[in-house]
């Protein structure tokens, strides 16, 4: 038994120890790295087995772990930090911090996950942390926390109402579970905490919907704002990045990671969703916002600026990217945390000036395909000239 528990922490400390190496640029925003920053194999085998020989003599997985993704991020004393959404092969989703002192690999999961208290009424779920530094001095984590919908006809046991839960930590470890985000009714996912008090008070990216899954009539992204995350209450949410038919967004789209602060602006990368005859298709998009006035876009560039490629698009979600991580640096390098098909979590880095760049130059959508092509065709025009001056065969 001894030899076997041996070799199961010698192959997980293998997984932990390896390299990452970075890719060359596909397109020259970003890089990829060739594997994932976390999977279910950065768990730690006593999470997953019981390793005491009475009661576990075959050494069998007695409580299995499934996927580790959609992390929160954010970087402190010379670390990064991720908070994984784990999920069991009961489908329960948890919280654990996986600490590491490169922003690519090496992660290595805290002993214990994260003990999130509950409220009143408990979570049945949780999932999808995104982390806030804010001004105010505490660190937020805002979930989703779903529930079983008490209105769900009797023998339907998939209906859920899903809302905005609210903690705080100074240091990752100890949390204080606040009340969840009250709201006009609508159910909400995807709200994210702006870093900065807005008008003396706290600005939300929201992102209503009607159903638990179905956004309704929920157009997009909007802010809203609160005078106390102790008790959150938002009224009415404007809408600053709407779903738009025939685009990467035609479904729906949410916030990803808290925006970055950058010279140009609030940098905000989200994800949005579209239907195909093989089902829905999520990718990540950036748009920029006034930087005194977070409510208003100043540069949409069209498409999406990471979509699932190879590997990242098989999972248990297929077709899939999401994000809600982002680590930016003093040096101006931008790491973008991404979970691919609901599996596992890959890192993208870049730089801030990139995607400022990228951000103000790339053309907008042109909404429709002739516009699209004219905006195509003028490119074309430019760099045939460009070329016939560098005599390039």
């Amino acid at each position: 038994m001894t030899d076997r528990i041996s070799e199961l922490y010698q192959e997980y400390e293998k997984i932990i120890a390896r390299d990452n190496a970075e890719l060359p640029s596909e397109n020259g925003i970003f890089t990829r790295f060739e594997r994932p920053a976390l999977d279910r194999r950065s768990v730690p085998p006593h999470w997953k087995y019981d390793l005491d020989e009475k009661t576990n003599p075959y050494l069998m997985e007695r409580m299995g772990v499934n996927c580790v993704f959609n992390a929160g991020a954010i970087y402190r004393g010379g670390k990064f930090y991720l908070v994984a959404r784990v999920e069991g092969n009961d489908r329960k989703s948890f919280f654990a911090v996986a600490e590491s002192d490169k922003p690519h690999c090496g992660f290595r999961f805290w002993d214990y996950p994260v003990r999130l208290p509950q409220t009143a009424e408990p979570d049945t779920n949780v999932y999808d942390m995104r982390l806030t530094a804010h001004e105010d001095g505490w660190i937020y984590g805002i979930f989703c926390t779903e529930r079983k919908d008490p209105a769900a006809p009797r023998g339907d046991v998939s209906s859920a109402v899903a809302a905005a839960g609210i903690a705080r930590t100074k240091d990752l470890k100890t949390w204080e579970r606040l009340p969840d985000l009250k709201t006009s009714g609508s159910q909400q996912r995807n709200v994210v905490l702006h870093p900065e008090f807005i008008n003396g008070g706290y600005a939300l990216y929201t992102r209503p919907q009607d159903g638990f899954i179905d956004t309704g009539s929920g157009g997009g992204i909007a802010i809203a704002y609160t005078g106390s995350m102790e008790n959150a209450v938002i009224g009415k949410e404007t809408l600053i990045d709407e779903k738009t038919y025939h685009t990467i967004k035609e479904v729906k789209n949410g916030q990803g990671p808290a925006p970055v602060k950058t010279p140009a602006g609030w940098l905000n990368i989200a994800h949005g969703v579209r239907n195909t005859a093989a089902g829905l298709r999520y990718v990540i998009y950036a748009f920029m916002t006034d930087i005194n006035d977070p409510a208003k876009v100043i540069h949409s560039p069209a498409g999406h600026l990471i979509a699932p490629r190879g590997g990242e698009r098989v999972g248990d979600v297929s077709n899939v990217v999401f994000t809600n991580g982002a680590v930016a640096l003093e040096n101006g390098d931008l790491y973008i945390y991404y979970a691919s098909s609901d599996t596992r979590l890959h890192v993208a880095k870049t730089t801030v000036d990139k995607m400022i760049d990228y951000c103000k130059n790339t053309p907008r959508d042109g909404l429709y395909s002739h516009k699209c092509v004219e905006t195509r065709c003028d490119l074309i025009s430019k760099n045939l000239e460009i070329l016939k001056g560098l005599k390039i065969k």
